[in-house]
């Protein structure tokens, strides 16, 4: 059986802050997500990022179409909109009842090449699919979300009940005593961040974790899991950054 271990790539532990991920999360705790270089100016000073840093960033993100300008300042685009709702959805996601149905996924494309199959491998392990061997996706079925399209042109999908027990064909799939250590940890992280910049920087590490998170059904989780605690963090952060944009902004 695979090991399934979708943290791996994405190193949980916080990384240093870039002025484009700065000023993308300002945006975002603004409403609308519009704010003047002058705002953003006085913004980012809590964050460590120089006047120059920022025109310099904020001069690449329009280039790039992640920011829009405006008569009055800069604006999200609405691709980093639609993305930012994507990955809302993905931190919180919608979940049913488990009736003790699995959610299976085949592979029966063939002869596609090596960038195809990773992606194809991206995009199964992003709706929380675990491989059980080459070509053969599964999870219990308590999620709500829309599948790919695409999807029934290289794969066949139903629904299975493995006669393995739930709990230990679960605990093979997936690195879950490992997630869990790494929740915890960051969950101290971000209970001794003070600073701004710290803090945004370990949110960004208990997103990029909460990604990986295999949202299993209680059942099969083991006990104390911290998958609620990590997402209650997370959401009363975006309370307070945004409130903190709020201010800032409206302090004059």
């Amino acid at each position: 059986m695979r090991r399934n271990d979708p943290a791996a790539p994405d190193d949980p532990r916080p990384r240093p802050l870039s002025a484009r991920s700065v000023v993308l999360s300002l945006l975002l705790g603004a409403h609308p997500p519009e704010l003047s270089a002058r705002e953003l100016g006085r913004l980012v000073e809590g964050f460590e990022i120089g006047g120059s840093t920022l025109r310099a960033a904020l001069s690449r993100m329009v280039a790039a179409g992640d920011l829009r300008r405006t008569d009055t300042g800069y604006r999200l685009s609405d691709r980093l909109l639609e993305r930012r709702r994507r990955q809302d959805e993905s931190v919180e996601p919608r979940t049913r009842a488990w009736d003790g149905d699995w959610e299976l996924v085949v592979i029966t494309a063939t002869g596609r090449g090596p960038a195809e199959r990773a992606d194809l491998r991206t995009r199964l392990a992003a709706l929380r699919l675990a491989e059980l061997r080459e070509g053969v996706w599964l999870r219990p079925a308590n999620l709500e979300r829309r599948l790919p399209d695409g999807l029934d042109e290289v794969a066949e999908r139903g629904t299975a009940r493995p006669g393995r027990p739930a709990r230990e064909l679960a605990a093979g799939l997936w690195p879950l005593d490992a997630w869990s250590g790494a929740a915890r940890a960051l969950l101290g992280h971000v209970d001794r961040a003070a600073r701004p910049a710290e803090r945004l920087t370990a949110f960004a590490a208990v997103v990029r974790h909460l990604l990986a998170d295999p949202v299993l059904p209680p059942a099969l989780l083991p006990a104390d899991w911290p998958g609620d605690a990590l997402r209650s963090a997370y959401a009363g952060y975006r309370r307070e950054l945004t409130g903190e944009v709020r201010s800032r902004v409206g302090g004059g």
